[in-house]
């Protein structure tokens, strides 16, 4: 088959996006067939239809289903980005019509102060009516969704993983890592001279082992000469550690100093103010590339950067 490109401007339709995702998520015309309610003729032809606008086939038949050609796997990654731009498109859309300016969907990590974001959320209603969805997960889920464009933009951790030219960071604060517990151990450990043995063999409440924070709590330990502790639990939801630590007055944890702050505020748990000796990576705003920024975009990173240059030293923007 010979290919003309402008096949693909002139013959491809959004039912076309529709069928490769549906292939994707099946793996099979039969299962497609039956999960979208056409008879797999039916099914059958529009791939037939699809792959005569690429010139070449997009999937080999296997005995493990429909595995995706080189052309293929380009033609899914198009199409899930061009479905996730038609899908923000008829929010933003949507957002119009019910008189908003417009509507972002923002991912953000656990460790990300609550304060900061309630202050930017707030504001960035107040002056340009742009309303918000938050995505709450670890960097590892969050960046997937962003080049998907699941995402507007990220407040993420930034990682030499991420240093790739399709995304943007800006660097919004830097933040130090704390130890908390329940208050009277935090009392009693906060008397001492930094005691890391003695921690070392207590219990722990730890973010997972394959994040960046797990990673450098345990080179710290390492560099002492000691052995990482091992969590009776790994969490990196605050509700879940503030409770843990709350009813186990023996157990220990790391956040960052202002999610500390924020913990602590409540009576229940307490910051050991032992120097750690290094900082956390610094929390980023990460973007796509894009030939045009969206507006709503751009006011929420100028708020964003705005808060991040009140920060005192209890790393929490002023109001």
């Amino acid at each position: 088959m010979t290919w003309d490109a402008a096949r693909l401007a002139n013959r491809l339709r959004h039912r076309h996006l529709v069928l490769l995702a549906n292939i994707a998520k099946h793996g099979t015309l039969t299962r497609v067939a039956a999960a979208t309610g056409i008879s797999q003729p039916a099914a059958t032809k529009a791939l037939a239809e699809l792959e005569d606008i690429f010139g070449a086939p997009l999937f080999l038949r296997t005995g493990r289903g429909m595995q995706p050609t080189p052309l293929g796997e380009l033609a899914l990654v198009r199409a899930r980005r061009m479905q996730g731009d038609l899908d923000l498109w008829a929010r933003e859309v949507e957002a119009l019509h019910d008189g908003r300016a417009a509507h972002l969907h923002v991912g953000v990590v656990p460790y990300v102060s609550s304060a900061l974001l309630t202050a930017a959320i707030g504001r960035l209603h107040q002056r340009h009516g742009v309303t918000l969805t938050l995505h709450r997960a670890t960097t590892d889920h969050l960046v997937p969704m962003l080049r998907r464009h699941e995402l507007d933009c990220i407040i993420s951790r930034a990682t030499s993983t991420l240093a790739q030219d399709d995304l943007t960071h800006r660097v919004l604060y830097r933040q130090r890592p704390r130890l908390i517990a329940h208050s009277r151990l935090a009392q009693r450990l906060a008397r001492r001279e930094a005691d890391w043995p003695a921690v070392a063999r207590m219990d722990w409440v730890l973010p997972a082992v394959n994040t960046p924070t797990r990673q450098l709590i345990v080179e710290h330990f390492i560099r002492a000469g000691l052995r990482s502790p091992a969590p009776v639990l790994e969490a990196y939801s605050t509700d879940v550690i503030e409770g843990m630590l709350s009813a186990n007055p023996a157990l220990m944890s790391v956040v960052p100093e202002d999610i500390a702050r924020e913990l602590c505020q409540r009576g229940k748990l307490g910051m050991v103010p032992w120097d750690f000796g290094w900082e956390l990576p610094p929390i980023n705003l990460i973007r796509r590339r894009r030939e045009q920024a969206l507006a709503a975009e751009e006011c929420f990173s100028d708020i964003l950067l705005e808060l991040c240059a009140d920060l005192g030293p209890d790393a929490r923007p002023r109001a």
